[in-house]
Order: C-alpha cells, then structure tokens, then sequence
C-alpha cells in the first residue's frame, strides 16, 4: 500500500516520456510515417495510453525543435553579404587553382575577383582585336609588317588581359546582391564578403587607369575609338535585370575589340568605305559569336537565374536553344564572309575562316549537352579555340599570302 503511490508516479512519468519521445520522433521524420519508407505508409505509431495519463498531475515536455533542412538557397534566400550584414561571411574557402595557390593570402580574392585562374574571358575579348588586325594589316598602304602585326597583338592581348578583369569586378559590383542566390557564384570575393565594395571600386579604378596605360601606347585615334566601349562595360550587368537578351548587349561589349584594330594600323575607316565595311561587318559577326558562345554559358546558371530572377537568353528560349544556336552561326559566318569581301580577302580566308567557323560550330552545336553544367563550361572553354583559332588562322594566312605578293611586286619595281 505505501509502495502504489510511488509505482504509480513512476509509471506515470515513464508514460510521459515515452508520449514526448514518439512525438519528437514523427515530427523530425515525417519521411517514415508519411512516405512509405520501410512499408510504413499504412501504419501509425503505437499510441500512448491513456489510461496513464492524469492531466492534473501530468504535464509532457516540450516538442523538440524541427530543424530546417532546406537549402538556404530555396528557402530563405541569398546568404547574407558584407552589403547586408556589414560584416564578412563566414563561408568555406572557394577552391584554389594552381595560379591562386602561388598568391600571397591577401592577394587571392583579388585574383578570384579578375578570373585570373579562369582565362577563358580574356580570350575570348583578344579574339576580335586579332581579327580586326589581322583583316586590316592587307589594307595599309604600305602593308603592315608582320612584326608589326605581331607586336600589335601582343598589345592587345595586355589590354585585353586588364579590360577584362576591370569588367568582371564591376560586374561583381553590380551582381553582389545577385550573385548569392547563384550556386557558381555564392563565393565571389564581393559576394561572400572578402572584398569590400568600396575595396572593388579602388581595384576598378586601377585597373582602369592600368588600361589607359595600355591605350596610350596605341596611335592617338585609338582613344576616341576605345572611350565609347566603357559605358558598355558598365552597363552590361544592369541589362540581365531589365532584359531576356543581355547576351545581346555583351556582345556590343566583348566585341568592340573587332573595331580597335583598325585604326591601331592606321587605318582611316571615315575615308576609306570598304575599310569601313569590312570594319562593321566584322563587328556584327563577332557579336552573333559572343551571343552564341554567352548562350551556351547561360546554360550552366538556368535554374538558380530562374529562381533569382536573373534573365538570360537561355531562359527565354530554353525549349529552341540549339535552333537558334544554328541561326546565330549562320548569321555570323554570314557577316564574317561579307567582312572578308569587303576587305578584299582571297580563298585561304574563305576556306580557312570562314569554313572553318562553319565547320567548328557546327560541330560544337550538336555535340554539346546543354543539361550539364560540365558540358557546357567545356565548349565554353575550348570554343573559343576551336572555333577563334579557326578564324584566326584563316586571316593570318591570307594576310602571309597577301604580303608575300605585295613584297614580291615591291622587289620587281625596285630591280
């Protein structure tokens, strides 16, 4: 008799406990009562006894908390930012390349913030300035040197190297809200708080004045031809805002280079129509190239833009991306031919460069899978070899065959 009050109250806290526990079980793995895993879908839990439960002398503990096992990404939005925190975040380091590993520790997010270690970029911006040199060399009067021709490129390629890290920081700039609801680019320096955004606009503008630099060893024309380029550069990462076709406005961009060999051989397109022609048409070309090569880009972000509300091409158009993949590289193999016309190419530009691009894009076209992310980043890559080496080698060999006769013709006039 004395002992049935204490066995009571143990069996009713032994109750107590076993009712909170099964709660806690159910709420954390609905998977298991809901779901049908392990051939549960018609069962339920074996129900607490009443008959031991008292309200007036019972109380069952508190659920455990369910923790959320979303992505952040699907259900709270982006990571909070230096922007909106006002402190860094503290994120897993961003994968070292080889090139990043040789930098000394503050000066990583720098290079991560110009792809240094990703230079596929800043091919694809030198390409177009080597067309356009190439293409111009035949038009000067005398022709253009090959040494020259060469000592040109590789003054470009510098340019091209600075531009196009001061393009991708102020696109960092603009994006660093953007950029945390994006898997590929939630650990941007800006992005994940490594750099500042008063940090980027120092680094912008010393790049900027990096690149004058480089301009000013140009002829003096050049300025004017080149100024014009930077409101395109600022402006591109505002148009993924407003418009399904932004690729369209980085092709303006990418491309401005078609026109900047030109006048850097002396060339006075105002005074000479088929320079001109050859100048405009060879721009036109390249931006086709720059919207096809961006839209197979677009391609590895189109879930994450879809949900950040970041607008592409590749959105747009995801159920026709290879049809108008074919549109845009006939039209750009199109106005490729016309420029060679224009410019008074021979049969090595049209079989070489013009062939070749067919041959190259076509290829690329039908081999690439736009569902993988791997896929796509590789035709991306190799692309602008496979296809600019094409072009290139095309033009350089109808400008070697072009000079050889030029200097065969000077050697007779002379003798």
């Amino acid at each position: 008799m004395i002992a049935s009050p204490i066995l009571r109250r143990l069996r009713l806290v032994s109750c107590s406990l076993t009712g909170a526990n099964m709660a806690a079980k159910g709420a954390s793995r609905p998977s298991l009562m809901h779901s049908g895993t392990f051939g549960l879908r018609n069962h339920s839990p074996r129900p607490v006894g009443l008959s031991c439960y008292h309200a007036s002398k019972t109380a069952l503990a508190p659920p455990l908390p369910v923790l959320n096992q979303e992505s952040p990404l699907k259900s709270q939005g982006p990571e909070p930012t230096a922007l909106s925190t006002g402190a860094p975040v503290l994120a897993p380091a961003p994968p070292k390349s080889w090139i990043l590993s040789r930098l000394p520790a503050a000066w990583v997010p720098y290079g991560e913030l110009i792809r240094i270690d990703k230079p596929a970029g800043t091919y694809y911006l030198f390409f177009p300035t080597l067309f356009s040199t190439l293409m111009a060399a035949p038009m000067t009067t005398p022709m253009t040197d090959p040494g020259a021709v060469v000592g040109t490129s590789l003054l470009f390629f510098t340019g091209a190297l600075v531009m196009r890290g001061a393009g991708c920081t102020i696109n960092d700039l603009w994006d660093r809200n953007l950029d945390p609801h994006v898997a590929r680019t939630r650990l941007r320096p800006i992005a994940r708080g490594a750099v500042t955004p008063l940090q980027g606009l120092v680094f912008t503008g010393a790049q900027l004045l990096t690149g004058l630099a480089v301009l000013l060893q140009f002829p003096a024309s050049c300025f004017f031809y080149a100024v014009p380029s930077l409101v395109l550069v600022a402006g591109y990462p505002l148009a993924k805002r407003v418009t399904y076709y932004p690729q369209f406005v980085l092709g303006l961009t990418f491309s401005w280079g078609a026109i900047m060999g030109f006048p850097a051989l002396g060339v006075d397109v105002l005074s000479n129509g088929s320079a001109l022609a050859a100048m405009g048409l060879l721009y036109s070309s390249n931006v086709a190239w720059t919207v096809l090569y961006d839209m197979i880009y677009a391609h590895m972000d189109i879930k994450d833009d879809a949900k950040a509300g970041i607008k592409s091409i590749a959105l747009k158009h995801d159920a026709q991306t290879k049809q108008v993949l074919t549109g845009l590289a006939a039209v750009q193999i199109a106005l490729l031919a016309g420029a060679g016309a224009a410019a008074g190419a021979g049969p090595a530009f049209f079989i070489g460069s013009c062939g070749g691009a067919a041959v190259t894009l076509g290829l690329m076209i039908k081999r690439v899978n736009l569902k993988s992310v791997k896929d796509c980043w590789w035709w991306f890559v190799n692309g602008c070899w496979i296809t600019g080496g094409a072009i290139a080698a095309g033009l350089a060999i109808d400008y070697g065959v072009r000079y050889t006769k030029d200097d065969e013709a000077e050697n007779k006039v002379s003798s």
